[in-house]
């Protein structure tokens, strides 16, 4: 609901939160609960953020905040890869989570100060083949594939990654 989080919302959450979490995931951008420049600020700079649609970096008093973007980009294409790639025969939780714990490690204490909990969207690629080497390393330790395990995850991975090419 656009304007959801309105300056008393994050205001309020400021008070009582050391850093507060703000998730506007409504999409266009132009229907966002609040934009990143409205949550940095009306948190005096506190706020983690990430949103639905991409925003510009915001300066505040000195300081860079770089708008994360958090939605189904990062896990749903690396666990069709790795599904796909393995012939999983089934897809559990725990390839989920496989694959949560392999996008939290992709952030690094750098992108944590500028208010990244996501790795940039320009890195996609990579970090989604790095998210589908981590799943379908749990598939074959688990016994799910429905091919034998390959020599090496990562090359086999990118092996199976499409790369659209315009003649």
């Amino acid at each position: 609901m656009f304007g959801a989080f309105n300056k008393e919302v994050i205001e309020t959450m400021s008070a009582i939160n050391e850093y507060p979490l703000i998730f506007p995931f409504s999409n266009p951008t132009s229907h966002s609960e609040c934009t990143a420049e409205e949550a940095y600020k009306w948190s005096g700079g506190k706020a983690i953020f990430a949103s639905g649609s991409p925003f510009e970096t915001v300066e505040l008093s000195g300081r860079k905040y770089i708008p994360g973007q958090g939605n189904n980009v990062f896990i749903f294409p690396a666990m069709g890869l790795a599904v796909f790639a393995t012939e999983a025969r089934r897809v559990t939780d725990e390839m989920f989570i496989s694959a949560s714990e392999a996008l939290a490690g992709q952030v690094s204490a750098e992108m944590l100060k500028s208010g990244l909990i996501y790795p940039p969207i320009s890195e996609i690629r990579n970090v989604s083949i790095n998210i589908a080497v981590k799943i379908a390393e749990y598939i074959f330790d688990n016994g799910l594939a429905g091919i034998n395990r390959p020599e090496n995850i990562e090359q086999f991975i990118k092996s199976k990654v499409y790369y659209p090419a315009y003649n």
